[in-house]
């Protein structure tokens, strides 16, 4: 019998049968995983299961790779949210992307770390920075990270105005030249300076979108990212 104990937030619950529920979670050290909760559309169980929910698991299984099932324990509910149509689409989001975006079983410590401050950020004013720079690193996840240190013509680190969308690296205004209009304008908040206006926040969303959906085109086979994430999009474009 395989089991083990850890801690997840629920990224996405479907009815199985007449009384159970198959959830998938993200975990500390199990990464993305699903499995059974017997009883997981009852009354007292469903409540629990909302995504977003910060969850103790407890995982058990004949074998490693059979699906095997959970119990679990709330820890936090993020039911608040509920009333808050931006920190809804926020948080749909992130579930969402952890969804397409990792692979399952296979454990990220620290981005796990940053996803949980993440949703905890979401009932408080000015999140839509932190979501920015939390694409950053799911972009990292995938082995492509954005080279924003230095022009990749020159090598300069001065005047950074534009993104290559096909590097991801940095390009200076005077080396754009009559290429600036097929380059992503490089919005300051990708750069971490001074405070990120609603602008650049879309702005940075349009380059870490199109360099997710071009590292996640095998999984999507052709699908669009996440219509959740399409979503939270509209709802900034509006903010």
């Amino acid at each position: 019998m395989m089991e083990w104990r850890d801690e997840g937030a629920l990224l996405s619950v479907r009815r199985h049968g007449e009384s159970s529920a198959i959830i998938e979670v993200f975990t500390a050290a199990h990464g993305r995983h699903a499995g059974v909760v017997r009883g997981g559309a009852s009354r007292k169980i469903s409540p629990i299961l909302q995504p977003g929910a910060q969850l103790d698991l407890t995982w058990k299984a004949r074998l490693d790779e059979h699906m095997g099932a959970f119990t679990v324990e709330p820890l936090r509910s993020r039911t608040a949210l509920l009333g808050d149509r931006l920190g809804l689409a926020g948080l749909n989001a992130i579930c969402a992307m952890l969804h397409v975006t990792l692979p399952e079983r296979e454990p990220h410590s620290a981005l796990w770390q940053e996803s949980m401050a993440l949703l905890d950020a979401l009932d408080r004013p000015g999140w839509p920075p932190a979501y920015l720079r939390w694409e950053m690193r799911l972009l990292e996840e995938t082995g492509f990270g954005l080279d924003l240190t230095r022009c990749a013509v020159t090598g300069s680190r001065e005047d950074l105005a534009f993104v290559s969308p096909k590097t991801g690296r940095a390009v200076s205004r005077g080396a754009a030249g009559g290429w600036a209009d097929r380059l992503f304008p490089l919005p300051l908040a990708l750069l971490g300076q001074g405070p990120a206006s609603a602008e650049e926040v879309r702005q940075g969303l349009a380059i870490t979108g199109h360099f997710l959906g071009r590292e996640l085109a095998p999984l999507l086979n052709g699908r669009p990212l996440p219509e959740a994430r399409g979503r939270l999009m509209e709802l900034l474009a509006r903010a």
